[in-house]
């Protein structure tokens, strides 16, 4: 898909909680929001078992865990149009959703996002990093849900 500044390419090995054409819709959301999300974005929709490895491989975690960042200018190492990776492990989602209490498109949602963020340089290692990343993760997903969940609704009418 690819909309302006922003070109996404979607895998989808796990059935998502979203459609694609949501999925595209809410990085649209999040590069009106936040200027830093542009160019070629990849979103892997992958399971445990691979989400596992990669949180090995490049974190020494030995853990699934809900989404994995790989930011391709990261350090402004490598010069690309590419934005980054991101890896979201749908079985992930679905227990954070039933541990948070929340439909699991909006732990998708927030997810995504908070991916997304990350590949824009975003981070959490200090509290004022935390905060500053929180409160745009916040002002991201509140856009999608006033925009997708209206939109949804004015569907079923």
């Amino acid at each position: 898909m690819k909309h302006g500044k922003l070109q996404v390419f979607l895998n989808k090995e796990f059935k998502c909680a979203v459609s694609e054409d949501e999925i595209f819709r809410i990085v649209e959301i999040a590069g009106a929001v936040e200027r830093k999300i542009k160019g070629e974005i990849e979103i892997n929709i992958i399971g445990d078992e691979l989400m596992k490895s990669l949180n090995k491989k490049y974190r020494q975690k030995n853990r699934t865990t809900d989404v994995l960042s790989f930011a391709w200018e990261e350090d402004g190492v490598i010069k690309s149009k590419t934005l980054g990776q991101i890896y979201i492990s749908m079985p992930q989602i679905k227990r954070q959703s039933k541990e948070n209490k929340v439909k699991e498109k909006d732990e998708f949602r927030k997810i995504l996002t908070h991916g997304l963020l990350h590949l824009s340089g975003y981070d959490h290692q200090t509290d004022e990093e935390y905060k500053k990343m929180s409160k745009m993760e916040d002002k991201i997903t509140n856009k999608c849900h006033a925009e997708l969940d209206s939109a949804s609704l004015a569907e079923r009418s």
